[in-house]
C-alpha cells in the first residue's frame, strides 16, 4: 500500500493540467486552506462526488492508560469526521 503525499497530489494536476509545478503546488494549497478556513468557522465542508468533512464536539471523558490501567481525563474537543459519497464508496468496492 502506498501513501500519497501532497507532493503527488500536486505532481498530477501539473501533470493532467500542464501549470507549472509552482502553480499546481499553491493551487492544491489554497484548497486545502480553504477547507481548513471553513471547518475551523464551525461549516461543514461537501465536496460533490467526493465526500462531506463536518465536526463534531466530543464531551470530556474518562480514558486509560491500556499499559499502567491509569485512568486519565480526556479534555473535551473538537474532531473532524469524513464522510465518503456515495459515487466514491462505489469506485472504491469496485
Amino acid at each position: 500500500m502506498k501513501t500519497i503525499t501532497r507532493l503527488d497530489v500536486a505532481e498530477a494536476i501539473y501533470t493532467e493540467i500542464g501549470l507549472s509545478r509552482k502553480d499546481s503546488s499553491e493551487i492544491l494549497d489554497m484548497i486545502i486552506d480553504e477547507i481548513v478556513k471553513e471547518l475551523s468557522l464551525g461549516n461543514d465542508v461537501k465536496l460533490s462526488s467526493f465526500g462531506t468533512f463536518s465536526l463534531r464536539d466530543k464531551k470530556a471523558r474518562v480514558g486509560r492508560n491500556p499499559k499502567t490501567g491509569v485512568e486519565a481525563e480526556i479534555s473535551p474537543r473538537r474532531v473532524i469526521s469524513f464522510k465518503p459519497s456515495q459515487l466514491m464508496r462505489k469506485q472504491i468496492n469496485q
